[in-house]
């Protein structure tokens, strides 16, 4: 818990440990079965950044009942069973209220071998980050509430956030990563800067090379920025610095808070190379972004142009 890392992990035996995660959150998308398939991507991808597999998830709802059709609950359980059955896991319950306000999510558990779990704060100097997917997802969902985004925005989205991270999982655990984490909400700065705190590192991020969903710029210039994006910028000041040839609109994305985003992987940079091409020949999106430069006690990021 000290270093913000993703799930929990408790050791059951010299072969066994447990990966408990929960998440939950309020649509993001008109359509009921892709948000079904949203939250539930989101929620198994803390299990994943562990270098652990699910096995069981239970719903989490806070539905409005007699304000929406029950059809609505219908499909969204729909689109996340979809996806728990996708990850190889099983549902095996969950708990409902009567809420003002639509919630859903899962908790989720897997397992891991004891000694090949992975966190955030093993970071070494020299590595290479790679990143499983684009950027931009908190703006292109302020979009869409905005009435602004087009359906080709809506679909990249959903195809974004609806891809499970356990193949680019199952990947770079052949290759040894020394560190992992998931983007989510406190956006790419603010979960490599939790790498760099936990692994007392500075890590450089390369604003050129990290890769953004389509429309998400135009978006983002338009105004069309979360309020955590601002929030998290505010919090991490002290240990984030930030080149002046940096424009603000992408200054703007690196800290846009993702649902269900991609794996940040620490490797030594001729496996991340290695781990990069696997990751491409395998159809996973994949980029270099980044690199631990060096020792720095209390953690510190560096973004670049």
């Amino acid at each position: 818990m000290e270093t913000s890392d993703d799930a929990g992990v408790f050791r059951l035996d010299s072969e066994t440990a447990l990966v408990q995660t929960l998440d939950f959150f309020t649509p993001i998308i008109d359509s009921p079965y892709e948000f079904g398939r949203i939250a539930a991507a989101n929620s198994l991808s803390d299990v994943y950044a562990m270098g652990g597999r699910p096995v069981t998830a239970m719903n989490i709802v806070c539905f409005p009942v007699g304000e929406l059709s029950e059809n609505i609950l219908k499909e969204t359980l729909a689109g996340g069973l979809e996806k728990i059955y996708e990850a190889g896991a099983v549902l095996v319950g969950g708990h409902s209220v009567d809420d003002r306000e639509f919630k859903y999510g899962l908790s989720v558990t897997g397992i891991v071998h004891p000694d090949r779990i992975l966190t955030n704060r093993n970071a070494k100097t020299g590595d290479r980050l790679i990143l499983t997917k684009p950027v931009g997802t908190g703006i292109i969902a302020t979009a869409i509430k905005g009435k602004v985004a087009d359906e080709e925005a809506i679909r990249a989205l959903i195809e974004v956030t609806t891809t499970l991270n356990g193949k680019a999982a199952e990947i770079m655990l052949r290759f040894r990563p020394n560190a992992c984490t998931d983007v989510t909400g406190f956006g790419l700065a603010g979960h490599v800067l939790e790498m760099a705190k936990g692994s007392c590192k500075k890590i450089l991020i390369h604003t050129g090379l990290v890769p953004f969903i389509k429309r998400a710029e135009e978006y983002a210039l338009m105004g069309l920025i979360p309020a955590g994006s601002y929030n998290t910028k505010n919090y991490c000041s002290k240990n984030i610095s930030i080149d002046l040839s940096v424009k603000q609109v992408v200054i703007d994305m690196v800290f846009d808070p993702q649902t269900s985003g991609g794996l940040v992987i620490s490797l030594p940079e001729k496996r991340a190379k290695e781990c990069l091409d696997a990751l491409r020949n395998e159809g996973v999106f994949a980029s270099i972004i980044g690199e631990v430069s060096e020792d720095d006690q209390a953690g510190h990021v560096k973004i670049l142009s």
